[in-house]
């Protein structure tokens, strides 16, 4: 929970800004899929080579978008583990207790099936779901809040700790804002499954359902974050989910919905990566493609996500550092740099400051949580 890191004021006001730059980069992404007549930029790094050159392209945009998609699906590996943990606990008091990496290896269990399906066409119905249990746990979770209320002897001031726990902290929390804002990474990929014609330009429909989704997200996120704030204080923690006991069959359903939702999520994100690796073993390893090649690829890279996730099971405390690395970079500043670069907007015109603002701020940011 970032505000617990920031504080109420500054908390909030970080993720309005951050709500309002990522939704302007997304709609430059949008913008930059077909900004060149007749070609369809329908990955990442293929408009990076587009912007900065057959050699330098790929290598500025490439790593970089590999480690949002690599670091969320490990996030989501741990989050399904722990939620799994979580409602068993709650629906079955006399269980025996299991270890979470246990429940995380059940959790990625699912993934060496749900892998195999083809393309992002094949994974949407699990996308669809996993926007309503978005929907649905978030609302669960702050209405839960708020009818528990506010803990006895709620702080709302800042943690005492040293200078450099405390810079930590806050980085830390940051990353975690860039990482509800990591859909950047995988925007053109799926834009690239939505037919277009002169007449009718895919940035259109895209367009429509990136607003719908950043809505949804605004309504999922500021509630929480607001709500969840209010109820525990400095001492919130970063699933609000895993301090609400009560009702617990309520609780037990919305960590049950975190599953399916972390579920469809890890999909989205693995697809680009199992496109990746497949196309560079056919083209420059000549593997033939095929089932075996997609069972091969695609399972390698479930076990290895898993094979992180049970090692590291903090991994998601580590969001500052990766937020600076990957996240910041390809849903905020990267998009500016891009459409500056191909759009060159007028000097000093509203979208060129927007632009140069944007690109500062993330470069700050990115400089002092590597440092």
């Amino acid at each position: 929970m970032t505000n617990g890191f920031f504080g109420r004021g500054p908390g909030t006001l970080v993720l309005a800004i951050s709500w309002v730059i990522t939704l302007n980069t997304m709609w430059q992404m949008i913008q930059l899929h077909e900004c060149v007549p007749g070609i369809r930029f329908d990955r990442y790094y293929d408009l990076g080579r587009h912007a900065f050159g057959p050699k330098y392209g790929p290598w500025i945009v490439l790593p970089q978008q590999l480690i949002v998609q690599v670091g969320c699906d490990i996030v989501y590996m741990v989050t399904g583990g722990k939620c799994l943990k979580k409602f068993m606990e709650i629906a079955c008091t006399n269980c025996h207790p299991i270890r979470q990496s246990y429940w995380i290896c059940i959790f990625g269990g699912l993934h060496f099936f749900l892998s195999q399906l083809p393309d992002f066409n094949s994974v949407s119905g699990v996308s669809l779901a996993a926007a309503v249990m978005s929907l649905s746990y978030s609302t669960i979770a702050w209405v839960a809040c708020l009818s528990r209320g506010r803990v006895k002897n709620v702080n709302y001031g800042y943690k005492k700790t040293s200078a450099a726990d405390y810079m930590f902290r806050v980085f830390n929390a940051l990353g975690q804002i860039t990482f509800a804002y990591a859909g950047h990474a995988v925007v053109l990929e799926i834009q690239a499954t939505i037919p277009s014609t002169p007449e009718k330009p895919s940035k259109v429909p895209m367009w429509k359902g990136a607003v719908w989704a950043y809505f949804i997200n605004g309504i999922c996120y500021f509630p929480v974050a607001l709500i969840g704030y209010w109820a525990f204080g400095q001492d919130v923690a970063d699933n609000v989910l895993v301090a609400l006991q009560r009702p617990s069959w309520l609780i037990a359903a919305a960590n049950l919905m975190v599953v399916i939702h972390v579920i469809g999520s890890y999909q989205v994100y693995a697809m680009p990566v199992f496109d990746l690796v497949e196309r560079t073993m056919v083209k420059r390893l000549n593997f033939p493609p095929g089932a075996m090649l997609r069972l091969t690829v695609r399972s390698a890279y479930v076990a290895f996500t898993l094979f992180i996730g049970v090692t590291f099971p903090f991994f998601g405390d580590l969001l500052g550092f990766f937020g600076g690395f990957g996240f910041a970079p390809t849903s905020y500043f990267l998009p500016s740099i891009i459409w500056l670069k191909l759009m060159k907007p007028r000097r000093f015109s509203l979208s060129w400051i927007v632009n140069w603002v944007s690109k500062m701020l993330r470069l700050l940011y990115r400089k002092r949580t590597i440092l």
